[in-house]
């Protein structure tokens, strides 16, 4: 359910990118407390289109009595709808629908050892993490590997000095510029999965590290992940988002099956369930909108996990899957964005 919120404050952090800041009203305080490293789904009309995003709240995660803090990062995309239109005309005093926080992509703060592997605006989430962690929990460590194009486009450049200086035993800084050279630190280039795997081990006890944080390009995560498979660490430490996913194969969690001809879709959302038949080659999520406009949804893109429901019966194809963990699909969720049915009936329940 989205509700409408105000921007409070936006701020310049690179020359492609801006902070927004919205006023939370006293009456859902509590509906938008969020959990560090959960995102914002942001509705807005544009020239008459009403466009859908996902950005990650960069704020630590407030407790009651406080109240919540929503600032979030945004980074202009060639040929952004939104980001084009947050960065050129958005206004303070603009209103803008919101769905509550949501995402998995988060740290309880707790004792322990944890790292970060971001690129470029992957360093929304982790900021948030990394800055409610070291605040809440004295016994915390957090490493952070950060991978940017050159100083200049490096988004949060102040709040993670800021980090640096207070928590100056606890907090350690990696900064790897891709096309630019730094006076001290790393030589530059890409952190690519075979740079890592001699890099990570040079840094800190990888081992050790109770849970790693991956998050940007897909091509970063993919590379981040592969080292660390390679140097032993347990899937089960390892969380990823994906922020950005070039063109190219799809991923696919099952072998592609042919579509039935005909195929009924049944999914319960918000308490009230329906029936619709799966029109030629559309989603199940497309099947779902047609007469449900409140069907969640965000990037269409198999990314921000938006559209999440379980599979009550029935088979479905994904195209592609960046949002779900393992644990998630083998538990019988999917993308409804992604997927397709395979049987004659299928069923779904996004309330779950």
């Amino acid at each position: 359910m989205f509700h409408p919120l105000r921007v409070r404050a936006i701020e310049r952090l690179t020359d492609d990118s801006v902070a927004v800041t919205f006023t939370v009203p006293a009456e859902l305080r509590e509906t938008f407390r969020h959990k560090p490293g959960q995102h914002l789904n942001v509705r807005y009309t544009v020239d008459g289109e009403e466009i859908r995003r996902s950005y990650s709240i960069c704020a630590p995660a407030t407790e009651e009595p406080a109240d919540p803090a929503l600032r979030v990062g945004i980074r202009l995309v060639e040929g952004g709808a939104f980001s084009t239109y947050a960065l050129k005309e958005l206004a303070v005093g603009d209103q803008v629908d919101a769905m509550p926080p949501m995402g998995r992509f988060v740290l309880t703060p707790r004792a322990g050892h944890y790292a970060a592997i971001v690129g470029g605006s992957g360093i929304t989430p982790v900021l948030s993490i990394a800055s409610t962690l070291l605040a809440r929990e004295p016994a915390a460590r957090f490493c952070l590997i950060r991978s940017d194009r050159t100083a200049a486009s490096t988004m949060f450049l102040d709040e993670v000095a800021d980090l640096k200086d207070r928590y100056p035993d606890r907090f350690q800084l990696v900064t790897v510029l891709s096309r630019e050279e730094q006076q001290a630190g790393l030589p530059s280039g890409r952190l690519d999965r075979e740079r890592l795997t001699g890099l990570l081990p040079a840094l800190l006890s990888v081992g050790e590290v109770d849970g790693w944080y991956l998050c940007g390009p897909f091509g970063l995560v993919l590379a981040a992940e592969g080292a660390l498979h390679g140097l032993g660490v347990d899937r089960a430490r390892i969380h990823q988002e994906i922020f950005h996913v070039d063109d190219g194969p799809a991923a696919t969690t099952r072998t592609r099956v042919e579509a039935p001809a005909h195929s009924t879709l049944t999914a319960r959302l918000d308490g009230r369930s329906g029936s619709w038949p799966v029109q030629d080659g559309e989603s199940l999520l497309e099947t779902v909108l047609r007469s449900r406009a409140d069907a969640p949804y965000a990037c269409k893109g198999g990314v921000c996990g938006t559209c999440r429901a379980f599979l009550v019966s029935g088979e479905v194809r994904m195209d592609r899957n960046f949002a779900l963990e393992p644990e998630e699909t083998g538990a019988g969720y999917v993308l409804a964005c992604q997927s397709h049915p395979v049987t004659p009936e299928v069923e779904l329940d996004f309330d779950r």
